[in-house]
């Protein structure tokens, strides 16, 4: 949510923010009118509850002749007091709805345009090039299939259309990626936390999840009415809802591991192979609360972080700035980090961290206590450290001509000291 103070006295520069994402500029006129109309209802609604309490002192002091009077005068005031309530409190409720649709504003540096109009920022590793290798690579789950650690079919079979199930090494592989996600997080100050996958609709809607991207969203039927998240940063966020944090010794950092649920609403056809686009997931998610003024360092930080722990996989991977048009409604600027697949012979998302400003604190009343004694609203950054998702590039780019699999070099303390995960002569076929 924005500073409505903010939007008073810069408009333009909210309407140029959501030109660029390419959302209503109307939006914005409708909001300070609605904002105008809801400050005037509420003066008229305090002005004569004012006199409301007058009246009442006047119905003690009244003589017997004239108090019965005076009482009916009261309840009949009392009345248009009430309707001025309601009109107040109906004006209060059409400028909340509006303003909580306005997405955050983008920050100048961002790139013009849509998904495709991103900017590239770094590409780190070499690409194989596997024909002088002299092979054709496989894709993740022929190879996950040859070393008997994806389950494709009983997947859909148990879960339907885009699960799975992971086994044996690849299964180790898993833990152990996100294992050593958090030993890193945690070496820079990050605090692990497990966190609930369920979510009250007051927490899902406070992180900006339900505007453009609530189709995606699994939601329970009632009389539950709560929501399966589509990531950690939705509980950490929810974890301070109303509080005042104290940040004089720095930001407060959390590294959240758990299970994560999309719909992946639309995306019908697309990436239905293997384990790209999938129901359920894990991830282990950054989650910084700060002071706005060290949000941007803060953001430069998570990405890298997302670089160190993308060089322990050993996986070649490039760096893009996200167009202002394909940022979520919370995020200021986004940078996401794709590695090489080489069985697509393209870059895909792994990772991707997103500076939310005030955007989200704002939403869910969450603020800092500053020098002087005051308060203020916290901003909040996000930042993935490693998903499910990741064994693809893993898995392609470490493969042999036999069809092994070799275990990045930073990875096999976590697997026992394991260098290869070698295909099997025999498993239970689907």
């Amino acid at each position: 949510m924005l500073d409505i103070a903010f939007i008073r006295q810069h408009p333009d520069v909210v309407r140029e923010s959501q030109r660029r994402r390419g959302e209503s500029v109307e939006l914005v006129d409708e909001v300070l009118a609605l904002d105008e109309l809801r400050r005037q209802t509420q003066k008229k609604f305090e002005e004569a509850r004012a006199q409301q309490k007058e009246m009442g002192k006047k119905v003690a002091a009244a003589p017997k002749d004239k108090k019965a009077e005076v009482v009916a005068q009261v309840k009949d005031f009392s009345t248009k007091v009430s309707e001025l309530k309601a009109d107040a409190d109906k004006a209060y409720a059409d400028y909340h709805k509006a303003a909580w649709m306005l997405s955050n504003i983008v920050e100048p540096e961002a790139p013009e345009g849509g998904e495709d109009d991103y900017k590239v920022v770094q590409k780190t590793g070499t690409i194989r090039d596997f024909k002088k290798e002299g092979f054709e690579p496989k894709d993740h789950v022929a190879l996950g299939e040859g070393v008997d650690g994806i389950d494709m079919a009983r997947g859909v079979k148990v879960g339907g259309a885009r699960f799975f199930f992971l086994k044996n090494d690849i299964a180790r592989m898993e833990v152990a990626m996100h294992t050593m996600a958090w030993d890193q997080a945690r070496e820079h100050g990050f605090q692990p936390v497990i966190t609930p996958t369920l979510v009250r609709p007051e927490i899902m809607a406070g992180t900006g999840f339900l505007n453009a991207h609530a189709e995606e969203i699994y939601r329970l039927r009632q009389p539950d009415d709560d929501y399966l998240v589509g990531t950690s940063e939705v509980a950490l966020a929810g974890m301070h809802e109303n509080e005042i944090l104290d940040l004089s010794h720095g930001p407060i950092r959390y590294s959240g591991w758990s299970a994560c649920y999309r719909r992946e609403a639309g995306a019908a056809g697309k990436d239905t192979h293997g384990i790209i686009r999938v129901h359920q997931f894990y991830k282990v998610e950054m989650y910084v609360y700060c002071k706005p003024e060290e949000a941007r360092q803060q953001h430069l930080d998570l990405l890298h972080m997302e670089w160190e722990m993308l060089k322990k996989v050993d996986v070649p991977f490039r760096t893009i700035d996200t167009a202002a048009g394909d940022l979520g409604a919370s995020a200021s600027r986004k940078f996401d980090n794709e590695a090489w697949i080489p069985t697509q012979g393209r870059y895909r998302e792994l990772t991707s961290t997103s500076n939310c400003d005030e955007y989200q604190a704002r939403r869910l009343n969450i603020r800092y206590r500053k020098d002087d004694g005051s308060t203020a609203v916290c901003a909040t950054l996000n930042g993935t450290l490693a998903t499910t998702r990741w064994l693809v590039a893993i898995m392609e780019n470490h493969q042999q001509k036999d069809g092994s699999i070799v275990i990045p070099e930073a990875m096999r303390p976590y697997m026992g000291g394991q260098e290869v995960i070698e295909p099997v002569k025999r498993h239970i076929d689907a």
